[in-house]
Protein backbone atom coordinates (compact mmCIF):
# COMPACT_ATOMS: atom_id res chain seq x y z
CA UNK A 1 0.00 0.00 0.00
CA UNK A 2 1.34 3.39 -1.07
CA UNK A 3 -0.04 6.90 -0.78
CA UNK A 4 -0.83 6.90 -4.51
CA UNK A 5 -3.09 3.88 -3.97
CA UNK A 6 -5.47 5.83 -1.70
CA UNK A 7 -8.32 7.39 -3.65
CA UNK A 8 -9.47 10.86 -2.59
CA UNK A 9 -13.14 11.33 -3.46
CA UNK A 10 -13.62 14.14 -5.97
CA UNK A 11 -17.18 15.24 -5.27
CA UNK A 12 -18.64 18.66 -4.43
CA UNK A 13 -19.21 17.57 -0.81
CA UNK A 14 -15.67 16.24 -0.42
CA UNK A 15 -14.14 19.38 -1.91
CA UNK A 16 -16.41 21.55 0.21
CA UNK A 17 -15.52 19.76 3.43
CA UNK A 18 -11.81 20.27 2.74
CA UNK A 19 -12.52 23.94 2.08
CA UNK A 20 -14.31 24.25 5.43
CA UNK A 21 -11.51 22.46 7.29
CA UNK A 22 -8.91 24.65 5.57
CA UNK A 23 -10.77 27.82 6.50
CA UNK A 24 -11.28 26.99 10.18
CA UNK A 25 -8.61 24.53 11.33
CA UNK A 26 -5.03 25.36 12.21
CA UNK A 27 -2.48 23.96 9.74
CA UNK A 28 -1.65 21.16 12.20
CA UNK A 29 -5.31 20.26 12.75
CA UNK A 30 -5.99 20.38 9.01
CA UNK A 31 -3.14 17.98 8.24
CA UNK A 32 -4.36 15.74 11.06
CA UNK A 33 -7.81 15.63 9.46
CA UNK A 34 -6.36 14.73 6.07
CA UNK A 35 -4.13 12.06 7.61
CA UNK A 36 -7.14 10.68 9.50
CA UNK A 37 -8.82 9.99 6.17
CA UNK A 38 -5.67 8.56 4.58
CA UNK A 39 -4.97 6.17 7.48
CA UNK A 40 -8.64 5.14 7.57
CA UNK A 41 -8.93 4.54 3.84
CA UNK A 42 -5.63 2.65 3.75
CA UNK A 43 -6.63 0.43 6.66
CA UNK A 44 -9.99 -0.28 5.06
CA UNK A 45 -8.36 -1.24 1.76
CA UNK A 46 -5.69 -3.39 3.42
CA UNK A 47 -8.26 -5.24 5.53
CA UNK A 48 -11.09 -5.63 3.01
CA UNK A 49 -13.44 -3.31 4.91
CA UNK A 50 -15.88 -1.84 2.41
CA UNK A 51 -16.59 1.82 3.11
CA UNK A 52 -18.19 4.89 1.55
CA UNK A 53 -15.19 7.06 0.65
CA UNK A 54 -17.12 10.32 0.33
CA UNK A 55 -18.87 9.83 3.67
CA UNK A 56 -15.59 8.90 5.38
CA UNK A 57 -13.77 11.85 3.82
CA UNK A 58 -16.39 14.41 4.87
CA UNK A 59 -16.50 13.00 8.40
CA UNK A 60 -12.69 13.06 8.55
CA UNK A 61 -12.61 16.74 7.59
CA UNK A 62 -15.30 17.54 10.18
CA UNK A 63 -14.33 15.26 13.05
CA UNK A 64 -12.41 17.88 15.09
CA UNK A 65 -14.24 21.01 13.91
CA UNK A 66 -15.82 21.24 17.38
CA UNK A 67 -12.37 22.04 18.80
CA UNK A 68 -12.00 25.29 16.88
CA UNK A 69 -13.18 28.48 18.58
CA UNK A 70 -15.87 29.26 16.02
CA UNK A 71 -17.66 25.95 16.66
CA UNK A 72 -16.63 25.16 20.23
CA UNK A 73 -19.60 24.52 22.49
CA UNK A 74 -19.71 25.13 26.21
CA UNK A 75 -22.71 22.83 26.59
CA UNK A 76 -21.84 19.64 24.69
CA UNK A 77 -18.63 17.65 24.10
CA UNK A 78 -16.60 18.73 21.07
CA UNK A 79 -17.38 15.56 19.11
CA UNK A 80 -21.12 16.20 19.51
CA UNK A 81 -20.68 19.82 18.44
CA UNK A 82 -18.72 18.57 15.43
CA UNK A 83 -21.46 16.09 14.66
CA UNK A 84 -23.97 18.93 14.50
CA UNK A 85 -21.68 20.89 12.17
CA UNK A 86 -21.35 17.80 9.95
CA UNK A 87 -25.15 17.44 9.82
CA UNK A 88 -25.60 21.09 8.82
CA UNK A 89 -22.78 20.86 6.25
CA UNK A 90 -24.33 17.72 4.75
CA UNK A 91 -27.72 19.43 4.54
CA UNK A 92 -26.10 22.28 2.63
CA UNK A 93 -24.48 19.71 0.34
CA UNK A 94 -27.92 18.37 -0.48
CA UNK A 95 -27.51 15.01 1.22
CA UNK A 96 -30.69 13.22 2.32
CA UNK A 97 -31.48 13.15 6.03
CA UNK A 98 -30.23 9.59 6.50
CA UNK A 99 -26.81 10.48 5.07
CA UNK A 100 -26.61 13.63 7.21
CA UNK A 101 -27.28 11.49 10.28
CA UNK A 102 -24.55 9.05 9.23
CA UNK A 103 -22.01 11.88 8.88
CA UNK A 104 -22.91 13.12 12.36
CA UNK A 105 -22.71 9.61 13.86
CA UNK A 106 -19.26 8.99 12.43
CA UNK A 107 -17.94 12.26 13.86
CA UNK A 108 -19.37 11.49 17.30
CA UNK A 109 -18.17 7.88 17.30
CA UNK A 110 -14.55 8.70 16.47
CA UNK A 111 -14.15 9.30 20.22
CA UNK A 112 -15.52 5.91 21.22
CA UNK A 113 -13.21 3.21 22.54
CA UNK A 114 -14.25 0.99 19.63
CA UNK A 115 -16.83 0.96 16.84
CA UNK A 116 -18.23 -2.24 15.34
CA UNK A 117 -17.02 -2.39 11.71
CA UNK A 118 -20.03 -4.48 10.75
CA UNK A 119 -22.48 -1.88 12.01
CA UNK A 120 -20.50 1.26 11.08
CA UNK A 121 -17.42 0.70 8.90
CA UNK A 122 -16.74 4.42 8.46
CA UNK A 123 -17.05 5.05 12.20
CA UNK A 124 -14.74 2.12 12.89
CA UNK A 125 -12.14 3.36 10.42
CA UNK A 126 -12.19 6.94 11.71
CA UNK A 127 -11.99 5.82 15.35
CA UNK A 128 -9.00 3.67 14.46
CA UNK A 129 -7.25 6.27 12.30
CA UNK A 130 -7.59 9.13 14.77
CA UNK A 131 -6.21 6.90 17.53
CA UNK A 132 -3.23 6.16 15.31
CA UNK A 133 -2.60 9.78 14.40
CA UNK A 134 -2.96 11.26 17.87
CA UNK A 135 -1.41 8.61 20.12
CA UNK A 136 0.26 6.19 17.71
CA UNK A 137 -2.11 3.35 18.55
CA UNK A 138 -1.62 0.37 16.19
CA UNK A 139 1.01 2.15 14.10
CA UNK A 140 2.55 -1.26 13.41
CA UNK A 141 -0.55 -2.13 11.35
CA UNK A 142 0.56 0.32 8.65
CA UNK A 143 3.53 -0.27 6.33
CA UNK A 144 6.56 1.83 7.21
CA UNK A 145 6.75 3.15 3.64
CA UNK A 146 3.16 4.37 3.76
CA UNK A 147 3.71 6.03 7.12
CA UNK A 148 6.75 7.85 5.78
CA UNK A 149 4.97 8.99 2.61
CA UNK A 150 1.91 10.29 4.44
CA UNK A 151 3.98 12.13 7.04
CA UNK A 152 6.19 13.71 4.38
CA UNK A 153 3.21 14.90 2.32
CA UNK A 154 1.15 16.01 5.35
CA UNK A 155 3.62 16.82 8.15
CA UNK A 156 2.53 16.78 11.77
CA UNK A 157 3.38 20.45 12.44
CA UNK A 158 3.24 20.07 16.21
CA UNK A 159 -0.19 18.44 16.36
CA UNK A 160 0.75 16.57 19.57
CA UNK A 161 1.18 19.56 21.89
CA UNK A 162 -1.65 21.46 20.15
CA UNK A 163 -4.05 18.57 20.56
CA UNK A 164 -3.04 17.92 24.16
CA UNK A 165 -3.78 21.57 24.88
CA UNK A 166 -7.18 21.36 23.20
CA UNK A 167 -8.10 18.29 25.24
CA UNK A 168 -6.91 19.87 28.48
CA UNK A 169 -9.12 22.88 27.74
CA UNK A 170 -12.11 20.66 26.92
CA UNK A 171 -11.56 18.62 30.08
CA UNK A 172 -11.37 21.72 32.26
CA UNK A 173 -14.63 23.12 30.92
CA UNK A 174 -16.45 19.82 30.34
CA UNK A 175 -15.02 17.35 32.87
CA UNK A 176 -17.75 14.75 32.24
CA UNK A 177 -16.95 14.57 28.51
CA UNK A 178 -14.93 11.83 26.84
CA UNK A 179 -12.12 14.37 26.45
CA UNK A 180 -12.18 14.79 30.22
CA UNK A 181 -11.98 11.04 30.69
CA UNK A 182 -9.11 10.80 28.21
CA UNK A 183 -7.17 13.52 30.04
CA UNK A 184 -7.64 11.76 33.37
CA UNK A 185 -6.46 8.49 31.83
CA UNK A 186 -3.17 9.98 30.60
CA UNK A 187 -3.80 11.04 27.00
CA UNK A 188 -1.09 13.73 27.23
CA UNK A 189 1.52 11.08 28.00
CA UNK A 190 0.31 8.85 25.17
CA UNK A 191 0.41 11.79 22.76
CA UNK A 192 3.96 12.65 23.84
CA UNK A 193 5.05 9.05 23.24
CA UNK A 194 3.50 8.78 19.73
CA UNK A 195 5.98 6.90 17.51
CA UNK A 196 4.82 8.96 14.50
CA UNK A 197 6.63 11.93 16.06
CA UNK A 198 10.00 10.17 16.21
Amino acid sequence: MRLADIAIPDTPAARGSLEVATAYCSPALLNHSVRAYLWAAAYGAMNDIAFDAELLYVASMMHDIGLVKEFDSHTVPFEEAGGHVAWVFAAGAGWPVERRVRASEIVVRHMWDSVDPGADPEGHLLELSTGLDISGRRSEDFPAGLRAEVLERYPRLGIGPEFAGCFADQAARKPDSLAGRFVRSGIAERIAANPLDR
